[in-house]
């Protein structure tokens, strides 16, 4: 039997925010909460999918006595209002949302955390806003590029071949030459039973993937949000242009970053982490982590995560 990850490594104690709250941009309520000293070092948790949204348990990786830790719903996640809407829902929009925040909060200068897509928009809004950022914490490497989402998309499924098959069983085999642009019609339509069906397949299928120990998951919760957001993003290219990320490392790279990667994540290949670190120069560390995948969670990745927190 698999142990928790709790069993392994000392997360810190159940937290509640000392403060919470929503801010409107563009008809959107976007959700905000901070957790730890108020008078800490400023923090952002910046989540994966799109569409994953904050949970108790992020709150659980930070020191409450260091860090004044921030995380914020994206656009359509979580619980920022509507659910799961890509009106107005761009990188863009969420760099946007994230520096209404950081001025709403008197907040000077930020660490970021991310991983996954968190890591994504964590970099876009760095090479964005460099002044505004101290230092990078990023895990398992996604820079938004269409070879990624060919590879997350068509070829992961050669690790996960159960998953991939529930994946692919759900769209008509006449529609499966163009898998997301048949879950993306089902996804965005009128109809909301085939919009809940395909989400169940479509989240279901990146959680199955997501740990070294392969294991049948849904996303409960966030199963919609996760999968009409990933679809929205995907098919427009993640909202940037093409290897947008590498070619403007140069506007960051004076700033500490430090990246773990699951050697064996197969939903963002280690290449992305090591590109990146490679472009970045010396102020990157990069840890590639033997026994771990894609999950923030899996102890490898989580010991060096917290390692990382507490050397800041």
């Amino acid at each position: 039997m698999r142990q928790d990850y709790d069993s392994f490594i000392h997360l810190f104690p159940e937290i509640l925010p000392f403060d919470s709250g929503y801010f409107e941009q563009d008809n959107h309520q976007i959700y905000y909460e901070q957790i730890g000293n108020p008078d800490g070092h400023a923090l952002l948790f910046l989540h994966g999918g799109p569409g994953a949204g904050c949970s108790p348990a992020h709150r659980r990786l930070f020191d409450p006595a260091k860090f004044r830790v921030i995380f914020i719903d994206q656009r359509g996640s979580g619980r920022s209002t509507p659910y799961g809407s890509t009106i107005n829902n761009t990188t863009q929009h969420l760099i946007s949302d994230i520096n209404f925040l950081r001025v709403k909060l008197k907040i000077n200068k930020w660490t970021l955390f991310g991983g996954s897509w968190g890591s994504t928009l964590a970099l876009a809004y760095a090479i964005a806003n460099p002044a505004y950022v101290t230092a990078l914490i990023l895990r398992g490497i996604f820079l938004g590029t269409d070879t990624e989402v060919n590879w997350y998309l068509h070829e992961m499924g050669r690790f996960f071949p159960e998953a991939y098959e529930q994946f692919i069983s759900y769209i008509p085999i006449d529609e499966q030459h163009d898998i997301l642009s048949a879950y993306h019609n089902r996804l965005t339509g009128d109809n909301i039973q085939i919009r809940n069906e395909a989400a169940k397949f479509f989240a279901s299928y990146e959680n199955s993937c997501a740990t070294l120990h392969a294991e049948a998951r849904d996303a409960g919760q966030f199963a919609i949000s996760m999968a009409v957001l990933e679809a929205h993003y995907f098919v427009n290219q993640c909202f940037l242009p093409a290897n947008y990320i590498l070619k403007n490392v140069r506007f960051i790279q004076h700033l500490p970053c430090y990246i773990v990667q699951g050697r064996h994540d197969v939903i963002c290949p280690p290449i992305s982490a090591y590109n990146l670190h490679k472009k970045w120069g010396h102020k990157s560390s990069l840890t590639l982590v033997d026994d771990a995948g894609h999950s923030a969670f899996e102890h490898g990745t989580l010991r060096n995560l917290m390692m990382f927190l507490q050397a800041l």
